[in-house]
């Protein structure tokens, strides 16, 4: 009786800590999206110019525009972190992760987040061409570039993919420690691939705060999304770290 008992209770505390998250997850959506709007409405006006020019400007020596802040190997430090957020690097990334969950025998989630990844890029390239924000003129780019500059590509996909990575690989580990550290990686990474952009001076930094915002608002809708899945047995549930030690018992 005792057992079945401390079984509806961590069933039920389980089931809070859903709902708490998925809560937190659609909060993070709607202020994500609401967000965007509102830089998006201030960048079509104008009136993030100025802000614009001065952020990138402090980032490059007085004098000489042509010169980004710091010694020279600071540039080239620049140029490997906007690299983490290309395609090619952002693919390989994905399909490596995609291994770790065959592995594991987890392929609902593999096939899951292939999908999701995709859907950024998509949603990326869309965006570009509907604002086709000109690029930055004031100071040469220290990097190729192709594309519009409203949300910046390499920010967004550097937060689709990373922080989708880090919460489909963090679901499935037991330890919480793991957790936060597969986060925190991803959240570093993402944040370091945006500020590269306007470093390198390829992008204002709104369109960096764009793509970040964009980005954001994909990965807990992903996030979402594997939790219904896995509800229908779609995906593999997440793993539960006090399961052992209620079996153990």
């Amino acid at each position: 009786m005792s057992r079945l008992s401390d079984n509806t209770r961590h069933a039920r505390s389980l089931l809070r800590s859903v709902e708490i998250r998925s809560l937190v997850s659609l909060a993070l959506i709607i202020a994500a999206v609401w967000a965007f709007a509102e830089l998006a409405d201030e960048v079509i006006e104008g009136t993030t110019r100025n802000l614009d020019r001065d952020l990138l400007l402090m980032l490059r020596t007085a004098g000489d525009l042509s010169d980004p802040i710091g010694p020279p190997i600071l540039e080239e430090i620049g140029r490997d972190l906007t690299a983490l957020g290309g395609v090619i690097v952002l693919t390989l990334a994905t399909l490596f992760a995609g291994g770790f969950f065959l592995m594991r025998g987890q392929y609902g989630s593999m096939v899951y987040l292939w999908t999701t990844v995709g859907g950024g890029i998509l949603i990326s390239g869309i965006a570009k061409e509907f604002f086709s924000r000109p690029r930055p003129d004031l100071v040469p780019h220290g990097s190729i570039v192709h594309t519009a500059s409203f949300p910046s590509g390499h920010s967004m996909m550097a937060a689709v993919a990373y922080l989708t990575l880090g919460v489909l690989i963090a679901r499935v580990l037991e330890k919480r420690y793991l957790k936060v550290y597969v986060m925190a990686i991803a959240i570093l990474v993402t944040v370091l691939v945006g500020v590269s952009r306007v470093y390198l001076g390829v992008h204002w930094p709104t369109d960096v705060l764009a793509g970040w915002l964009v980005g954001l608002g994909w990965a807990m809708v992903c996030v979402m999304g594997a939790r219904a899945l896995s509800r229908r047995g779609h995906v593999e549930p997440e793993a539960d770290e006090e399961a052992p030690a209620q079996d153990a018992r």
